[in-house]
This record gives C-alpha cells, sequence and structure tokens, in this order.
C-alpha cells in the first residue's frame, strides 16, 4: 500500500507538472510581453539609437576665446557724498559711529569704489559699458584681458538706454564684433562675459528665454526711457553690468545691464541691451557726444495689461501694436496712422508688442526711413516713413489727455473726496507711454493734489499748473487705498 501511495503521487505530480508546462506556453503565445521579451525590445530601442546619435555638444570655448580679450574690468571712484548732521545723536551711541562725526552741520562720506564691465568696440580705446558703470564717477580706471591699467574719460552717456562710452589711450586692442540682434532667437545658446563680485574675467552660458522685455528700470533715470531687453538665464551677478552677451560665433549680440533677484544676486533671470541699440547709441556718443534718438509718435498700452484692464480702457484685441493716440506733428500722423490702428510690421517684420516695436524704432536715427505695415478699420495699408528726432504733440486719450505725460485724467468726485478727507483732486485713469510710465512707477488711480506744491482741484488747473511749471515739477497726492500717505513724484523735460 505504501509503494502503491508513493507511485500514485509522483504520477499525480508529473501530470501536474506537464499541465503546467502546457498552459504556460499557451499563455506565452497570447502575452509575448515578458520581461525577457521587455528586456529584448529595450536591448533594440538602444540599438536603434546608435544608429541616430544625439546632436553634437555647442562649442563655447571659441566662442569665448574670441571675445573675452575685448571685455574689460572697469573701476570707479565715486565723488564723496554728505551724510546727515550727527551731532544730534545722543552720546551713548555716537562711539558706533567712529571718530569725526557730529563735529559739524554735516560730514563727508569717504570716496567710495565700484566696479563693473566694459566691451571694447574699436581698436583705438572706444568701450562701451552701462551708464549705471559710470555715472558719477570721478576717476575711471579700465584693466584689459591682459591686466594692463588705463585711466579712461567718460566720452558720453545715454540714461535713457542706459548705456555710456568710455575711452582709453590705446592701439591695436582686441575689439568686440557686432551681430544682429534682430536675428537672435528664443532657445538660442549664449555666453555672458564679465567681472562679476571683482572676480577676474568669468564666462557663464545659458540660452535666450525671451526677447523685447520692459522691465522699467531705465525709467529711474530718464523720462524717455528706451527697453526692449534680450532676456537670458546665463549667471548673471553684481560687477556683470556693461560685459558682453555673445552668441557662440563670438559676436556681441548685447550688453548685460540688469538682473531680477529678489537678493540682489543671480536669480535665474538677466536682461541685455541688444546690439544694434548699442551700437547705434555708441556710435552717436562717439560722433556727437550724445544719442540721437529717432521717434514714430504713436502712444501705445502696455504690454503687461490684463484682459480686464484691456477692457476697461477700450484696448482692442489684435494682431500687432494697438494705437492708443497719435502725436501731432509726428511722423506716424504724416505716414496716415490714426487711432485705433494696428502697427503690425516694420520693414517687413512682424512685430508682436510695443516693446518690441520701440526697441526696433531705438535703434534707427532720425531721418532714416522705414516701411509700416498697419491695420485701418481692418484693411492692411503700408507707407513708408521718415523718422523725426522728436515724438510730437499727442492730442487725446479717452477725454482728456495732458499733452506728453501719456494718461487720461478725470476730476475726483465731490463725495469721494470727502470720503477720503481731502478737498479736491485729479485722478489719474489711464496710463499709456509717455511721461509718467517712464519717469515713475505712478499707478492708475493716483489722485493729484498738488504740482509743485500748489493745490490742483480740476484737470484744466492740473493742466495750467505743468504748463507753467517750466522744464520739471513735482506732482504729490495720494492713493485711495493709503490716503493718510503723500506720494511724490518728479516730472522732467516737460515742454520741451
Amino acid at each position: 500500500m505504501t509503494l502503491k501511495k508513493i507511485l500514485t503521487a509522483m504520477l499525480l505530480t508529473a501530470i501536474v507538472a506537464t499541465g503546467s508546462v502546457w498552459a504556460y506556453s499557451k499563455f506565452q503565445e497570447k502575452n509575448p510581453l515578458t520581461y525577457t521579451q521587455k528586456a529584448n525590445s529595450l536591448f533594440k530601442n538602444a540599438k536603434y539609437s546608435e544608429g541616430n546619435p544625439p546632436a553634437p555638444m555647442v562649442d563655447f570655448e571659441k566662442a569665448a576665446t574670441k571675445a573675452t580679450p575685448a571685455v574689460v574690468h572697469i573701476k570707479t571712484v565715486l565723488k564723496a557724498t554728505q551724510t546727515a548732521d550727527m551731532s544730534q545723536i545722543p552720546d551713548p551711541f555716537r562711539q558706533f559711529f567712529g571718530p569725526g562725526f557730529g563735529d559739524g552741520d554735516q560730514n563727508s562720506m569717504p570716496d567710495q569704489k565700484a566696479s563693473g564691465s566694459g566691451v571694447i568696440i574699436t581698436s583705438d580705446g572706444y568701450i562701451v559699458t552701462n551708464n549705471h558703470v559710470v555715472d558719477g564717477a570721478k576717476e575711471v580706471t579700465v584693466t584689459l584681458n591682459d591686466k594692463n591699467d588705463y585711466k579712461a574719460k567718460v566720452v558720453g552717456t545715454d540714461p535713457s538706454t542706459d548705456l555710456a562710452v568710455v575711452k582709453i589711450d590705446a592701439k591695436d586692442l582686441p575689439y568686440i564684433t557686432f551681430a544682429n540682434s534682430d536675428d537672435v532667437h528664443l532657445g538660442q545658446w549664449v555666453l555672458a562675459i564679465g567681472y562679476p563680485l571683482n572676480l577676474e574675467t568669468t564666462v557663464t552660458s545659458g540660452i535666450v528665454s525671451a526677447k523685447a522685455r520692459n522691465i522699467g528700470i531705465n525709467s529711474r533715470n530718464s523720462s524717455s526711457a528706451i527697453e526692449s531687453f534680450i532676456q537670458t538665464d546665463a549667471a548673471v551677478n553684481p560687477g556683470n553690468s556693461g560685459g558682453a552677451l555673445v552668441n557662440t560665433d563670438g559676436d556681441l549680440i548685447g550688453i548685460n545691464s540688469a538682473i531680477a533677484s529678489p537678493t540682489g544676486s543671480y536669480a535665474g533671470y538677466a536682461y541685455a541691451i541688444p546690439s544694434n541699440l548699442v551700437q547705434r547709441v555708441a556710435n552717436d556718443i562717439i560722433k556727437y557726444g550724445s544719442a540721437k534718438r529717432a521717434y514714430l509718435g504713436i502712444m501705445f498700452p502696455n504690454d503687461q495689461l490684463s484682459a480686464e484692464e484691456r477692457a476697461k480702457n477700450n484696448i482692442k484685441d489684435g494682431n500687432g501694436v494697438f494705437v492708443m493716440d497719435v502725436a501731432k506733428g509726428s511722423a506716424a500722423e504724416e505716414a496716415g496712422i490714426q487711432k485705433g490702428d494696428f502697427v503690425t510690421k516694420l520693414n517687413g517684420v512682424t512685430l508682436n508688442s510695443g516693446t518690441e516695436l520701440m526697441g526696433r524704432i531705438g535703434s534707427l536715427h532720425p531721418g532714416d526711413k522705414i516701411d509700416i505695415t498697419y491695420t485701418h478699420n481692418g484693411s492692411e495699408k503700408a507707407a513708408t516713413i521718415t523718422l523725426k528726432g522728436s515724438s510730437g504733440t499727442y492730442a487725446s486719450v479717452k477725454e482728456q489727455v495732458i499733452d506728453q505725460l501719456g494718461a487720461s485724467f478725470e476730476n475726483l468726485d465731490k463725495d469721494k473726496a470727502s470720503k477720503l478727507n481731502i478737498s479736491s483732486g485729479v485722478v489719474v485713469k489711464q496710463l499709456g507711454q509717455g511721461v509718467l510710465t517712464d519717469q515713475t512707477r505712478i499707478k492708475e488711480g493716483f489722485i493729484i493734489t498738488k504740482v509743485n506744491g500748489n493745490k490742483v482741484s480740476t484737470v484744466d488747473e492740473l493742466k495750467d499748473a505743468l504748463k507753467n511749471a517750466g522744464n520739471s515739477a513735482i506732482i504729490s497726492g495720494i492713493y485711495p487705498n493709503n490716503p493718510q500717505e503723500e506720494y511724490k513724484y518728479a516730472l522732467n523735460d516737460l515742454n520741451g
């Protein structure tokens, strides 16, 4: 019985094993994607990729070798400044301010040192840099890539573009070659070259992440700022200002000027002035001592306006740059462009934003002829325009506009004035491109109460006060959400 049971068990085991093999083979036929099959498939994919190798790596070495000799270190000594009267500080605290403080009405701070970068653009020593690198400097020293030092003089500056030209007495210098910045495209590899953080020549790489950026930084120092920056993610830090942004051929596509950062150091984005604008301004400064700016003479909305803000301000949607107003006597008016039109192309190149238009016009000279394409009531029109050296005078946007301020205004409602505990004022209703946006950070809804300390109650009074102010004025007022605090804004180059 025992032997019989054993044989029976062995027979059953054999039957089960045979059945399992048969069932597994049938399963394989219906389900071929097993681990082994996947491994074979992966191997085939890898083998396939061998026949399609990845694109070759970008060669940064040649570009860096070509461009770095033309990038210089600029060191400045800034004029001494005055501090407040320290004699009012109680004796127990004056020790923290050091000897000499508080001995008079005012005290001189020692000369301050700063540094930035620059780019040699001619073999005989003309160097382009940022205006803010040399602004206020009483001494400028240029250190070349070969470590030789030269005293430099400031030839001229242009705060509207944040550019300047300095000159050293030297010959046979290596100089940069200008590329056409209009040909720069998104995703293009670039190198930033300069002297950040007082280091020696430093090269970083990145890509062009945006074009025609307006970040409002030049309006701090200019009434007619031009901004159409190339945005890049190449690492740029303090000290890179005035340095080169080059393509992979080592040619200049921009001058590094600003960074977007909550800390003051690199945080992902940097901004460069396009080379076409740099070349125009630098050549003007070398030839004339200052930049000669061209104007088209149209007012266009801020590119950052939301859909709700555009609707509120009757800004139409369409291809190109919406014309909010046309200046009287301007090149645009002579070409037949009217309020409500869309400027769609400049010299055959499609325009997508007002900032892009401003950048392209900014790279041209008064007297230059351009081909403009625009749409009027849905019909496409074309004109050849001769640019002028002044913007002309703006007539009206919506109800009332005060010349070149680039805004519309209305009298403050008496009930609202009472709630804000003021007698009267003038409300900034709509902001376009003009002096207010160029020179200040004023926002829509601001209530103007004074001009040069004199009260204004109506739009007409505001207009008269500004006309009588001469070339500059201080406007004062409040914001409805914070009526207890008075804000003041300085306006320059009025009635010019």
